[in-house]
């Protein structure tokens, strides 16, 4: 294993249960890495909306707990057999895979492993709490895809990457046969990178409906068109892309879409999200409904790939970074929703 010079300790926020402030603490960084692992000085972190519902009390994790899976830093240490990753700037999946279930071999599904190990949702106890984001340092397992990190894409660009975009590649990459219309409920980070996706993919017009305005000022500069889904017409969506998980937005959709349309649900994680939906729309409509959680390893590479050739304005859209020790600032900030990331800075 290569030593990491200099450095022996982790700082990393603990989140203790729902409203609790977070709690910061050393931990010594390992003295030896498993086989295939690698230890990750992070460099940014941004804030998933899967963790300010956590936070909030609307989704249950273990506690007390290291949060945080959107990431990109440099791989500062490695275990036997990943020596050509040392000192990479790298993201990588949210989830660590066996590669040998019937999840990962044969359903392409290996974000559904029969072992799955899923970063930011561990015990402080498991890996010396260099499990999550929220930290200064984070151990990847021998399972986790990496990819390495253009020098073009920003910190705070990247690190999203390997949830919200990953997540959207997964997505739309199933549609219609003949996708000329699309909708997008939601223009949250997770929206925007839909509606980017989908026009890049080349989907003529991509419509996005929401209702805060400072979202809906953002959606023109990522290819959409903000709209109502009270004005549209029925059946003159090929598509709907659900990012919010509203069940009322996601029922009116339904009467949205043409025979034979598709409907994609996103944003449904977590137990508040019930579906106000009969049999007979999607038996009469011959619709086909999908739910899409997290990625395979090709989708995160497909992520990295996009912004890599994408001009758009994405630093416009994430808060300048703050540091880790205001942690709690950064939640704050982030459920106010003016931002569609809030950034941390967990190493200088």
């Amino acid at each position: 294993m290569a030593r990491v010079a200099r450095l022996v300790t982790a700082r990393i926020a603990i989140f203790d249960g729902a409203g609790r402030p977070f709690r910061l603490e050393e931990r010594p960084l390992p003295a030896q890495l498993d086989p295939g692992a690698v230890l990750v000085q992070i460099s940014a972190t941004t804030i998933c909306g899967s963790d300010l519902h956590t936070h909030a009390g609307r989704r249950a994790e273990p506690a007390p707990s290291v949060l945080g899976h959107e990431a990109v830093g440099r791989v500062v240490a490695t275990g036997p057999g990943r020596d050509a990753w040392l000192h990479r700037r790298i993201t990588w999946a949210s989830t660590d895979s066996c590669g040998a279930c019937a999840a990962c071999r044969e359903w392409d599904l290996p974000q559904k492993c029969a072992s799955v190990f899923k970063y930011g949702h561990a015990l402080v106890s498991e890996s010396q709490g260099l499990t999550g984001t929220y930290a200064t340092h984070l151990v990847l397992r021998r399972g986790t895809h990496l990819v390495e990190i253009p020098p073009e894409i920003p910190d705070v660009v990247a690190a999203s990457a390997n949830c919200s975009l990953a997540t959207m590649v997964h997505a739309v990459e199933q549609r219609p046969t003949s996708c000329r219309v699309a909708l997008v409920i939601g223009a949250g980070l997770l929206g925007l990178h839909g509606c980017a996706l989908l026009r890049a993919s080349g989907v003529p017009r991509v419509l996005v409906a929401e209702s805060d305005l400072r979202r809906r000022a953002r959606i023109a500069d990522f290819g959409g068109v903000a709209v109502d889904p009270a004005d549209l017409h029925p059946q003159s969506v090929d598509v709907v892309v659900d990012a919010t998980g509203d069940p009322v937005a996601i029922g009116a959709s339904l009467g949205l879409l043409r025979p034979g349309g598709m409907c994609t649900l996103v944003g449904s994680v977590h137990a508040q999200a019930p579906l106000p939906v009969t049999g007979e729309v999607l038996v009469r409509g011959c619709v086909t409904m999908r739910g899409v959680h997290n990625y395979a390893a090709r989708h995160l590479d497909a992520a990295v790939a996009f912004l890599r050739g994408s001009s758009l304005p994405w630093p416009s859209i994430v808060g300048p970074p703050l540091p880790l020790d205001r942690i709690d600032e950064a939640f704050a900030l982030a459920a106010t929703r003016q931002w569609a990331r809030v950034a941390v800075r967990t190493s200088s």
